[in-house]
């Protein structure tokens, strides 16, 4: 999360989806605060695609939708909106609203350096409160992995670290399989490490 729109101003939920309409920059919206966010680079755009294409691919004519970074999300309505850089909603009021979603099954932030330790955090304990949302995928730009995680029946989230191009990830809400190496289609991608690096 970037720096405050103002830091002396709070903002109505009104002012904010005001400013949203006219502003070129997207700005996450959090308790009256509005934060400019940054732009994304080449390689985080084109793994965003690919995840987005892949899981569109996935959901066709099972009536869900797939959404880029453009697209706004209430996780808690009149307190935090954002943008996930993608998400999957199949809820009837998400497909008939103009401009914000509400109930995702699936959320997929990539990771960067500046973002990694918030959207592992912070953003995930406020995803967490959406009671729609099964599945939380953080996906690295720089090294092949993606961490899963996953809403279990007991309402526990479930940890899976996923490091090859083989690895697949089963989405039953969503009758939909997910591969790593769709990902990463067309990306110059370091493996993880078998091991550590060696202390200096």
């Amino acid at each position: 999360m970037a720096h405050p729109q103002s830091p002396m101003r709070r903002y109505t939920l009104e002012e904010y989806q005001a400013l949203e309409e006219v502003s070129e920059q997207r700005h996450e919206f959090f308790e009256g605060e509005v934060y400019g966010m940054s732009g994304a680079t080449p390689r985080h755009n084109l793994i965003a695609q690919n995840c987005a294409f892949a899981l569109r691919q996935a959901v066709r004519g099972k009536g869900c939708r797939v959404f880029l970074e453009g697209v706004q999300l209430a996780v808690q309505a009149g307190h935090y909106h954002t943008y996930p850089d993608v998400m999957v909603t199949c809820d009837a009021d998400d497909l008939a609203a103009e401009r914000t979603m509400h109930h995702p099954v699936l959320i997929i932030e990539i990771l960067s350096p500046s973002t990694a330790d918030h959207d592992r955090s912070w953003k995930f304990n406020q995803y967490k409160q959406l009671s729609s949302l099964q599945h939380y995928l953080l996906v690295s730009q720089h090294t092949c992995l993606v961490e899963w995680f996953r809403r279990e029946e007991s309402g526990v989230w479930s940890f899976t670290p996923l490091g090859e191009l083989t690895d697949t990830l089963k989405i039953p809400e969503l009758d939909a399989m997910l591969r790593v190496q769709d990902i990463y289609d067309e990306i110059d991608i370091t493996p993880m490490r078998a091991q550590p690096p060696a202390e200096l």
